[in-house]
């Protein structure tokens, strides 16, 4: 076997899949066929939750330096403003909503990558490959053959890796064409809120429409409008999916000035292109996210509108669901059908954001939500969730608290020794393993108890289990051979619905796998991990 994954196509989606393998030690090559990243403003929104993954990821920080903040979105028809929504989130969420290019998007993770000692190769593709119960093997567009334990295909709407593996793409195409175009403007609108302005006419029907999503920099977007005659695409697209950039000629600065003088709010004029393209729009979903040894993520697998900001973002929590199960399953810690949990635990997400993109390119963002707050959450990815995952386990506790296969949330004011400050929750959940949190009295038999579940499951666990005890302040003067966590403003236990003598267990991808009494934990951990001897 030459390597444990290859992974084809270098977007945020095959980074994300090579990151998260190298960070556990696997043995990646991640390969592309453009000779030099490009550098369009393609996906521009990052969501909340995938800012919490980028934490994880040890990219944050170069994230939000290049980022602007995403404020909301102010809306015109015919000239007049008709609404104004606020992007806004309950304080236990962490991070609000931010823009980015998709290029400096690919740039960090690109650095990152190569901190972990792999860079991409560029210029390569792959051409095909053979499926077999011991490897893959994948040609590529060099002529050379490669041995890999398994195959991830993040290699877009236009997937050789979909096509080889001979899975449906159902779905269907829009009507209309978009050319897109990243400029500066010297209007008055206020910063950090998106723009969308239509016109309606006599018989209620949009036939003009303008949206510009602000980008960093100084009055810089990325504007999207309806397409002009000349500029019209082949229908047909590429391979029969009308989904992606045009090779047809490309938006000039006087047709996005000339939306503008029909469209913008006031008068304003357009400068310092970046990129323009024409863009086709689908929506379709594979009928599986894997077949043996091979995997898709990302546009691969699901592509649909771009209202909301949801296709980056779902394929990077794609990427971030499939590698640490691959990294188990290629150091044999894995327990039988932990890979098949990726299709059943992700298709549903990509079936159900096809469906709400769809519903709000149509119907504007939040149509059909209970409240604001719900349409908030859904939008920032908050309440992405595996209800039906065959690897929750344990308790569900009451409609408040988070449930196993929920994403598991941030909890402050927790404390430890040596830490002057108060530290978050996430900071415990950085690194790559699954994190067990034994809920204690703080007494010295309680502890003593911690210590004796916390040494036989991180055994079950291969040793890939982080152990924290957390325990009220009174436990400052017991001994432990485990770090404890101090819930001192009882945030946690508040957020998790938990009460002495319980057990929380935390994937590695941020969910909830387990909650319930310390007898329960190695239920979970048997779906997970190989039993070890």
């Amino acid at each position: 076997m030459d390597i444990d994954v290859l992974v084809a196509g270098a977007g945020p989606i095959g980074l994300t899949a090579a990151i998260e393998l190298r960070r556990r030690g696997v043995n990646v090559r991640i390969v592309d066929p453009l000779g030099e990243p490009p550098q369009y403003a393609k996906a521009v929104g990052i969501q909340p939750r995938t800012l919490e993954v980028f934490e994880n990821m040890g990219v944050l920080r170069q994230v939000l330096d290049a980022a602007t903040i995403l404020r909301g979105q102010i809306s015109y028809t015919n000239g007049s403003e008709v609404g104004r929504m606020d992007l806004t989130l309950p304080g236990d969420v962490p991070y609000t909503f931010c823009g980015l290019p998709q290029y400096e998007t690919e740039r960090i993770l690109t650095a990152r990558l190569r901190e972990l000692g792999t860079s991409i190769e560029r210029g390569l593709s792959l051409d095909s490959f053979e499926d077999s119960d011991d490897g893959v093997s994948c040609i590529l567009n060099d002529g050379s053959t490669v041995r890999a334990k398994y195959l991830v295909g993040c290699d877009g709407a236009h997937s050789v890796v979909r096509k080889g593996l001979g899975l449906t793409f159902e779905g269907g195409a829009f009507a209309e064409s978009y050319m897109l175009g990243d400029v500066e403007v010297d209007w008055s609108m206020p910063s950090g809120y998106a723009i969308r302005a239509s016109h309606v006419d006599d018989a209620g029907t949009t036939d003009d429409l303008l949206v510009c999503i602000p980008l960093p920099g100084h009055k810089r977007y990325r504007m999207s409008m309806l397409v002009p005659d000349e500029l019209l695409p082949d229908p047909a697209g590429l391979d029969g999916i009308a989904h992606g950039f045009s090779s047809g000629k490309a938006p000039e600065l006087h047709h996005i000035q000339a939306v503008l003088d029909r469209l913008s709010p006031e008068p304003t004029t357009a400068s310092a292109m970046r990129w323009s393209s024409v863009f086709r729009i689908s929506h379709r979903i594979v009928d599986a996210y894997s077949r043996g040894r091979v995997f898709i993520a990302g546009d691969a697998a699901h592509i649909h509108p771009p209202t909301g900001a949801q296709g980056m973002n779902t394929g990077i929590q794609d990427a971030h669901n499939l590698a640490w199960k691959l990294a188990l399953a290629t150091q044999n810690f894995a327990a039988p059908g932990l890979l098949d949990t990726y299709d059943a635990e992700r298709r549903p997400v990509g079936e159900e954001v096809v469906g709400m993109t769809v519903r709000n390119a149509r119907e504007g963002i939040g149509a059909g939500e209970s409240s604001i707050d719900t349409a908030m959450r859904r939008q920032a990815q908050l309440l992405v969730a595996y209800p039906d995952s065959p690897l929750n386990s344990g308790e569900a506790g009451n409609a408040s608290n988070v449930h196993p296969g929920e994403r598991a949330p941030d909890a402050r004011g927790l404390t430890r020794d040596c830490v002057q400050f108060p530290i978050r929750l996430f900071e415990l959940l950085a690194g790559v393993n699954h994190t067990l949190l034994l809920c204690s009295d703080g007494s010295e038999d309680s502890i003593g108890d911690c210590e004796k579940q916390s040494a036989a499951a991180v055994h079950a666990a291969h040793g890939q289990l982080d152990v924290y005890v957390i325990a009220p302040p009174s436990s400052d003067s017991v001994y432990s051979t485990l770090p404890i966590i101090r819930d001192s403003d009882s945030q946690l236990c508040a957020a998790y619905g938990v009460e002495e003598n319980c057990a929380l267990v935390i994937r590695p991808d941020g969910y909830l796998g387990y909650r319930g009494d310390c007898a329960g934990i190695s239920g979970y951990l048997s779906k997970v991990f190989a039993f070890n001897t």
